[in-house]
């Protein structure tokens, strides 16, 4: 046994949790998580030294975009289910209604935000309205961040899984199925977070 096919034993073996790739993201979600509650903290903060200065009503748009966005995590759930299933058919399909999910949310989001300029709540309004912008701008970038991931994810599916042999090869490969498992958890914590903003920013609003 050479010393790659040794290498590729351990990291099969390595708990998932413990991997390298995984505590890069565990640490980078909670660099992300600080500064959405930075950003929340400052936004308290505005609010209490600024009484006067009323709170933004969220268009319903981003109520819409939250089930976009819990819509998209559900498909890439089931398209982990199909890989460890080898459900190739089923695979492929949840993974292109994920991209077109994730799209559409950045779609949405675009008109959401113009409905916010419409009615003249932008950067000049209030610190209450840059706050909303600036934190649904970083959201949705790091959104961004996760598309290109997904596409490679489609387009390597696509390519690969053609015939049996090289269908066997594909789901049975670790880096992959640790590489989707990676993704999926950056996904959900996409819609939590989603989910905190949409509900902080609707109680900041009934709050006064």
């Amino acid at each position: 046994m050479n010393v790659d096919e040794d290498l590729l034993r351990e990291d099969d073996y390595q708990p998932a949790a413990f991997h390298p790739k995984s505590i890069i993201l565990t640490l980078m979600l909670m660099g992300v998580g600080a500064l959405f509650v930075a950003l929340s903290a400052a936004y308290v903060y505005n609010r209490v030294q600024h009484p006067e200065i009323p709170p933004i009503k969220l268009p319903t748009m981003f109520l819409l975009n939250t089930l976009i966005l819990l819509g998209s995590s559900y498909t890439l759930i089931q398209a982990k289910k199909a890989y460890r299933a080898d459900d190739t058919e089923g695979y492929k399909k949840n993974l292109l209604f994920t991209l077109l999910l994730s799209g559409l949310f950045f779609v949405a989001q675009c008109i959401a935000w113009q409905l916010l300029f419409s009615n003249d709540i932008n950067f000049q309004h209030s610190n209450t309205a840059s706050y909303l912008i600036i934190i649904s701008i970083t959201h949705l970038v790091h959104v961004i961040a996760g598309i290109p991931f997904l596409a490679f994810f489609y387009y390597t599916a696509r390519k690969r899984m053609i015939e049996p042999v090289s269908v066997l090869v594909y789901f049975s490969d670790p880096a992959k199925k640790l590489n989707l498992r990676l993704l999926t958890v950056y996904w959900h914590f996409l819609d939590i977070l989603w989910i905190y903003l949409v509900v902080f920013f609707g109680l900041s609003y009934f709050i006064q």
